[in-house]
């Protein structure tokens, strides 16, 4: 029997446990070195299949902009699998936007896993990974579905097995153009740390002790840029600060986090009630895996 519908479809979203900015390309884009983990906040979609060939999204939440990546997605699966299907899309909007957490990448990707299974395709990662990568830059570590070592603009990844742990995240209102940030005389670039090495077996070792050196020292090259535009930023981070005793901003921002610790309970509790009004913070899990990582192979 062919389905009909997929519903509670999670859309998980990311952070940057550190980012380093390591070059520019000649065509004006930055080169990047980053660790992305799942955590477990998360949007929530729902597929309803339609057989006209008509995709439409429907806006439980917040409402989103007319033609968002969902629809993209969606638009562009439909046009390289020529499938006469077509899809209602309705989300239930929980990470917020303008965030460095890559939640709208997200959405696109399970859009993509969803309607994958949806509409019979049964196409390998690597057909929805080519999608991916022309949708946007975070796409292809959410279709990939593992916590990963990032270089390039985001296209090159490397899965990684990363420790559970939780992390204390605080997101202000403000949203910070990323041109703006990348502009910045105050964005920093340092010397690549990427590991080239003969030995599959050894480059694997050595890339665990970078990772675990990076991330102890924490650091996003984006941040001073950040915080220089945006007063928010950096009290977030300086509240995260007192509260865990480190404090550091994800991706391009605004949201800051900071690690609460790997036992079964954070080492605190986040204040809420002490953050201004619009704010938003969760106390957060990071995710062995994408939920729907089995949806394509």
């Amino acid at each position: 029997m062919s389905l009909t519908s997929l519903t509670d479809l999670p859309a998980p979203a990311k952070l940057n446990l550190f980012l380093h900015v390591v070059g520019k390309r000649a065509d004006g884009y930055h080169l990047l070195e980053s660790l992305f983990v799942l955590i477990d906040w998360a949007d929530t979609l729902h597929l309803e299949l339609r057989t006209d060939g008509q995709l439409h999204r429907h806006d439980l939440g917040p409402a989103l902009p007319a033609d968002d990546l969902c629809l993209r997605a969606a638009r562009a699966l439909q046009a390289a699998s020529g499938t006469t299907l077509g899809v209602d899309i309705s989300i239930d909007k929980q990470v917020p936007w303008g965030a460095g957490m890559g939640g709208g990448s997200s959405d696109a990707a399970t859009v993509l896993l969803g309607l994958n299974r949806l509409w019979g395709l049964n196409w390998p990662r690597s057909r929805l990974l080519a999608i991916g990568e022309k949708l946007g830059a975070d796409v292809p570590f959410f279709v990939g579905g593992r916590n990963a070592y990032v270089q390039g603009i985001g296209e090159i990844l490397t899965p990684v097995s990363w420790p559970r742990q939780w992390l204390a995240v605080v997101k202000p209102p403000v949203a910070i153009a990323t041109k703006e940030i990348f502009s910045s005389p105050l964005m920093t670039t340092r010397k690549s740390d990427a590991i080239v090495m003969d030995s599959v077996a050894d480059t694997a070792l050595e890339l665990q002790k970078l990772l675990n050196k990076q991330c102890s020292e924490g650091g996003n090259d984006l941040q001073a840029a950040a915080e220089a535009l945006s007063a928010e930023v950096q009290q977030a981070r300086h509240w995260l600060v007192q509260a865990f005793g480190n404090g550091r901003m994800t991706g391009s921002g605004s949201a800051v986090f900071a690690d609460a610790g790997t036992g079964d309970q954070p080492v605190a509790a986040l204040p809420e009630g002490n953050l201004p009004a619009g704010w938003a913070s969760k106390m957060c899990r990071t995710l062995d895996h994408h939920p729907l990582v089995g949806w394509a192979s």
